[in-house]
């Protein structure tokens, strides 16, 4: 294949009922420069997809995770530019076009990469949410500036980014098994700026299938090493980073980790102590709650 401007890269792992969903949504791309590179992270049963000119498909001998898989196909791409899709989710027809159209345009400080509108839909289709992302310039650091009303940090799955780039960024962290776009971005922005559009053309699903998000040993080691890895640039934004320990904090307290929880919603409270506060006596009967069934959980386990 000869003019390839984006590479489309589908991390994959035991989801052969979303894949061809995911896939067909790549081929249909209203750009024909455009390639789609499936990348099996050791699913069980092998991918198996329709033969397509512009599809590939590459096969990991064991699941090595979500970073290695990303960082295999980005290696293997071929494009000017790449960008990712999730095995369970899906792209719209213009994706490719409106994004490379508005780098193709913008005045921002290069290099650029652009982040497009994405919706969240159930397994039906019906529009739960959407987000538009927020417009960064070089330099800045993308989760921690404070971004105008209306404008979501949580359409970083819709990232157009020049190949070489992010390779010379060293590409995904593979040593993170959760939070991988979080601590990839925090390298991303300093060095580029960031088009936010306005036009939606990703879809997430929600789903009740299992998530890396979802599981909490995973997502409190990830948290933790993310602490430890951007430390200097957490403490230059400390009302940001207040806000986002909270943020984890009340999702900790969801999965059941009223400890974590704690020591998350402290840390925040030296950062900035009256928002924090206020979201503590929000979340304080549920940490209680929390703390009461992982005693009583404890305690029965121990009969």
């Amino acid at each position: 294949m000869n003019n390839i401007l984006l590479s489309i890269i589908i991390p994959t792992y035991n989801r052969p009922h979303f894949l061809p969903r995911a896939v067909n949504s790549a081929l249909q791309q209203t750009m024909k420069e455009v390639e789609v590179i499936v990348v099996d992270d050791g699913s069980d049963e092998p991918v198996s997809l329709p033969e397509h000119s512009r599809l590939s498909v590459i096969r990991l001998v064991k699941n090595s995770g979500n970073a290695v898989a990303r960082n295999v196909g980005l290696k293997a791409a071929k494009g000017q530019y790449v960008t990712y899709l999730d095995d369970d989710d899906q792209l719209l027809p213009s994706m490719a076009q409106v994004s490379l159209d508005a780098l193709k345009n913008t005045t921002l400080p290069k290099p650029v990469a652009a982040l497009s509108g994405l919706e969240v839909i159930k397994p039906d289709g019906e529009v739960i949410d959407r987000r538009l992302p927020p417009t960064l310039p070089l330099g800045s650091h993308f989760f921690l500036e404070d971004i105008e009303p209306g404008k979501s940090y949580l359409s970083k799955q819709t990232l157009v980014v020049e190949r070489e780039l992010l390779l010379e960024i060293g590409g995904y962290d593979e040593s993170f098994t959760s939070r991988v776009h979080t601590e990839m971005f925090l390298r991303l922005n300093p060095v580029c700026s960031i088009l936010g559009l306005s036009t939606v053309t990703y879809q997430l699903t929600a789903h009740e299938g299992p998530r890396i998000s979802r599981n909490p040993a995973l997502r409190q080691v990830n948290f933790e090493r993310l602490m430890d890895k951007h430390e200097s640039l957490y403490k230059l934004h400390p009302q940001t980073f207040a806000t986002f320990l909270c943020d984890h904090a009340e999702k900790s307290v969801e999965l059941g980790q009223p400890k974590a929880a704690t020591l998350s919603l402290l840390r925040a409270m030296k950062l900035d102590f009256k928002p924090t506060l206020r979201r503590i006596q929000s979340l304080s009967t549920y940490i209680l709650r929390s703390y009461t069934k992982q005693v009583l959980r404890e305690a029965f386990s121990n009969n």
